[in-house]
């Protein structure tokens, strides 16, 4: 009896001994073109390409493990202290390859094939990260946090971004319709259609989006094209210290919004970013969209 006590306290000790020293689990997701990424076990190293990409993985709770942002990587404050490895016009990759990152997240539309394919050619896993939509936003932190070990974290933060947009939607769900100029950029006069993820938080607000059907995702527009639309709020984005930028709008004061004064300056680090605080960044746009009304 005593040595059959013995050897079931034994096989107890060698199953702790092996599930302590047991090997990872390879992880698998899908990126946003398509391929299956599959890591032998959860990412430990990881370089982040936009300064989005660097707020979700850090809100999927992976902070310690990147090594490597983009520039412009400023939120959180822990992003600050990261090496900078390239910017929209150029990646470094020999510092990134010397980092020796197990994941590399790229932003696909912002980064071409050119500069994604020596990532690749480095042998490190790359995901494509596209987001055009709040969903797009929960869906890309609950995959970082399957690549990162952190799927508990990033499911929380992922259920916490739908709850509040589902809030906003709510809140200003039925109300009268308000026409929104967003200027992306004065000089040329650029906007947004319909696919961006800007254009989402217009219409969440009971704004409507005076150029959504463009076919380009931040088309050019003319002076008179816009003017012709008569929108009723200006919106635009930059630092909160700035002053909006009004471009050549005070000349038409035919249109509504300039005749009212209704320029909208938003927090470009907010609604400006396919990050977790877009939401914050649509609620702005709301205030300035109701005291429209």
């Amino acid at each position: 009896m005593r040595s059959d006590r013995l050897r079931a306290w034994l096989v107890a000790c060698a199953l702790g001994a092996a599930a302590v020293g047991a090997p990872a689990q390879p992880v698998s997701v899908v990126d946003d073109s398509g391929r299956t990424i599959t890591l032998p076990a959860p990412a430990r190293r990881v370089v982040t390409l936009g300064p989005h990409l660097t707020e979700l993985a850090f809100a999927a709770g992976a902070g310690a493990q990147v090594v490597g942002v983009s520039r412009y990587s400023d939120f959180p404050e822990a992003a600050r202290q990261l090496p900078i490895v390239g910017d929209a016009v150029a990646v470094q990759h020999e510092q990134i390859a010397r980092l020796r990152p197990d994941l590399v997240v790229v932003w696909r539309s912002g980064f071409p094939e050119r500069a994604r394919a020596p990532l690749r050619a480095l042998g490190v896993p790359v995901y494509d990260s596209e987001i055009r939509s709040v969903a797009d936003i929960a869906h890309s932190l609950r995959r970082l946090g399957v690549l990162t070990g952190h799927a508990a974290t990033a499911q929380a933060q992922a259920a916490q971004v739908e709850a509040q947009w589902r809030a906003l939607q709510q809140a200003h769900a039925g109300k009268p319709p308000v026409r929104v100029f967003y200027q992306l950029w004065h000089q040329p006069l650029m906007t947004i259609n319909r696919d961006h993820l800007i254009h989402q938080a217009i219409t969440a607000c009971g704004g409507v989006n005076v150029f959504a059907e463009l076919p380009a995702l931040t088309p050019t527009v003319s002076w008179e094209a816009a003017v012709q639309r008569n929108p009723q709020v200006i919106a635009l984005a930059g630092a909160p210290s700035d002053h909006p930028d009004m471009g050549q709008w005070p000349r038409f004061p035919a249109v509504e919004a300039v005749r009212e004064g209704r320029f909208a300056l938003l927090d470009g680090d907010l609604i400006g970013r396919m990050g977790p605080r877009f939401v914050q960044g649509a609620q702005s746009l709301c205030r300035a969209i109701d005291a429209a009304r």
